[in-house]
């Protein structure tokens, strides 16, 4: 019987049928998920929020009257609510009938004179006629991919239309009846409503409308223009972040300020209002949508990422190798259980409280606990090797000097700098042909552009060079930073001249290949940048903002134009000195600039007749600035064959716009600075 439990065979049945039952996914095991799930969520430590709750309870209707309170205390409860500094009040507080004291019209007009957001209610029809909140809906025609109801049922008219917004008190209970993820928006009678914590939200921020992306699985973006995007999963649900707390106060017994907080009025009185289950106990319906606000506010995004399922039903199917070898050593076996259980448990609340990720830490005990325990064991094995894999993919940017630099000297990313960097943008010439000669092999176009990426970027990492970012084809570089480098402006037109030999040897392995070839152009610029880690508090990377960015970019993108691989901005020019041979390409007032700068291009392999040809290319110049356009393009066509060719196109630029410019009436301060007028 020992070996015959401890045989391979076993382990390999007891994996299948582990497999099996996860798969399958019955109630029991995902009702075990979400409370698993609930225990991480409420593990957050506690916080409070600038939410209040304002019940009316017991004492309420003692003294303002049975249920339904008349219109009117509605009306003179919202009056004092501002008066004690409440930022916005929000009524979950449902009146769809006419009030039988009739207050509506003292309620309507205070509800026109303080913004107030009420409430509806999704059901299997509609009653009164509800008001629709803005929204802009990309492909519309996906709208039954999200939940719907049969109805809505509204206030009346009066107050629906005199509030400054309406949102559907909705929930939607989990399979074992509980309420963990709320709907942001859902449809009822072909129409989209946003719920009550979406459009409280909505009305905070001061927008007019929520933009919501769907697509065939259902929602995929969602946000609030002037908030900022909302992260819900297909169905448009979000993850309530239970551990932010609301203070609450009757209604008869108000505190002296609200401190300019959301006030959402709702009811508690037993009989009257009915609880809604939840991970953290039975709660009012109000203190859901203030929990569900909160979290929305405060940028809690908790997720059940669209890889989970499918890692750890993997990570169970690496179990069986495991257990393969370790069933023949019970002890070893043990202590690995042990040590898996724990580190399952500590692993996933990691992920939680890092990322606010959910992962199922719970798997399958009783007899096939060393199944499950070994499966995650490999679980970390797998993550421990793709952090490895992200940390390697993150030194592509930057060579190991400067990887080392960053991990001693993190505050180097963290809190930034302003310094003087040498920056180069460059991007891919011939994608096209390059893309239409692959068709539909995707695949092999992507092994190509990565061999590029790896070509120009090689001389960049050598140099100690940090890549800020790859933008399709096109990189971005800068140099003296975050290693100081006091030759940069020589270090980066040494790598610029680098990664032009890099793409032509490149290119020539295309070729040979049977494919079109490739060529580069590149921007560098010498300038003040700010530095350092740069995004939201979700996703941030280092980069570097600055005029003298964007003066680089607006320079590449002369490269084509000009006829140029190479463009280099004066103040690079002026720091390298005699290093480089230098041709001055233009007086040019980029985009967005008054004032023109000289840029300049850089040839290689310089031979000495290269250097009485530049005589003559500046005495072009000069006839240029002079206005002696048909002397200049005489120059110009004799240049046509110096410099061993590689000028021709930007002489034949030249002569074009001499040309030209032989017609145009010129100021009489006309300095010869090429204003452009694109980027």
């Amino acid at each position: 019987m020992k070996r015959l439990l401890l045989s391979p065979w076993t382990a390999l049945l007891t994996l299948a049928v582990v497999l099996a039952v996860r798969i399958a996914d019955p109630g029991f095991v995902e009702s075990v998920r979400l409370r698993y799930f609930d225990t991480l969520i409420t593990g957050k430590p506690a916080t409070e929020n600038n939410i209040w709750l304002v019940n009316i309870d017991e004492a309420t209707l003692d003294q303002m009257g049975q249920w339904p309170l008349p219109r009117d205390q509605y009306a003179q409860l919202i009056k004092e609510l501002y008066r004690r500094d409440a930022g916005l009040v929000v009524f979950d507080v449902l009146m769809p009938e006419q009030d039988r004291s009739g207050g509506d019209h003292k309620l309507a007009k205070t509800l026109r004179e303080f913004p107030v957001v009420l409430p509806n209610l999704p059901a299997d029809h509609t009653k009164n006629t509800p008001r629709v909140p803005g929204s802009a809906v990309l492909n519309p025609e996906y709208r039954d991919r999200i939940i719907n109801y049969g109805g809505v049922i509204a206030n009346i008219a009066e107050l629906e239309n005199s509030a400054v917004g309406t949102g559907t008190v909705n929930t939607l209970p989990e399979i074992d009846g509980v309420n963990r993820r709320i709907p942001l928006i859902a449809t009822a009678d072909g129409k989209l409503y946003p719920s009550l914590a979406m459009e409280t939200l909505r009305v905070m921020a001061g927008d007019s409308t929520v933009q919501i992306k769907l697509n065939e699985l259902g929602v995929e973006k969602m946000r609030i223009p002037k908030y900022g995007p909302v992260t819900t999963d297909n169905l448009g649900r979000i993850w309530i972040d239970w551990s932010q707390h609301s203070q609450s106060a009757s209604a008869v017994k108000l505190p002296d300020s609200f401190k300019g907080g959301v006030v959402i009025v709702g009811v508690t009185a037993a009989g009257v209002a009915n609880p809604v289950p939840s991970p953290v106990g039975a709660q009012w319906p109000h203190s859901v949508q203030a929990a569900v606000l909160s979290t929305m506010a405060n940028g809690v995004v908790i997720e059940r990422p669209d890889w989970a399922d499918g890692a750890e039903i993997l990570t169970l199917a690496l179990t069986g190798i495991i257990i393969l070898f370790l069933t023949r050593y019970p002890y070893v076996g043990l202590i690995s259980t042990v040590v898996c259980l724990l580190g399952s448990i500590v692993g996933s609340h990691y992920l939680f409280r890092s990322f606010l990720y959910l992962f199922d830490a719970t798997g399958i005990f009783g007899g096939l606990i060393l199944v499950v325990l070994h499966a995650y064991g490999v679980k970390f094995l797998s993550e421990f090797l793709q952090k490895q894999a992200i940390k390697k993919q993150f030194a592509g940017y930057a060579s190991p000097t400067v990887v080392k630099l960053l991990q001693e000297n993190p505050d180097l990313i963290k809190k930034g700098t302003k310094r003087e960097v040498s920056i180069c943008f460059s991007d891919l010439r011939g994608f096209t042909p390059l893309g239409e000669s692959f068709g539909d092999d995707v695949g092999g176009l992507t092994r190509v552009m990565n061999g590029y990426m790896d070509a120009i970027s090689q001389p960049i990492l050598d140099a100690n060079g940090m890549v800020i970012k790859y933008i399709g084809d096109a990189s971005m570089h800068i140099h003296n930073a975050p290693i100081d480098d006091p030759d940069h402006p020589k270090t980066a037109v040494r790598v610029g001249l680098e990664m032009v030999k890099a793409v032509k040897e490149y290119s020539k392995q295309l070729e040979a290949a049977g494919r079109p070839g490739v060529k580069m152009g590149a921007g560098i610029n010498t300038g003040l940048g700010y530095i350092g880690e740069m995004g939201s508090t979700q996703r941030h990377s280092y980069d570097v903002l600055g005029d003298a960015v964007s003066t680089t970019a607006r320079i590449e993108s002369k490269c084509k134009e000009y006829g140029c691989v190479l463009l280099v901005g004066e103040e690079t020019v002026r720091r390298c000195g005699d290093d480089f041979f230098f041709l001055k390409i233009d007086d040019l007032a980029v985009k967005g600039k008054t004032v023109g700068v000289g840029i300049y291009t850089v040839l290689d392999d310089v031979v000495p007749e290269y250097i009485m040809a530049r005589e003559t290319h500046d005495k072009m110049h000069k006839l240029y600035r002079e206005q002696q356009f048909s002397a200049a393009i005489i120059l110009c066509e004799e240049l046509q064959e110096e410099f061993d060719g590689k000028m021709s196109a930007y002489y034949d630029m030249w002569i074009e716009r001499c040309e030209f410019m032989k017609t145009q009436p010129l100021p009489e301060d006309w300095s010869g600075v090429f204003i452009a007028t694109t980027k």
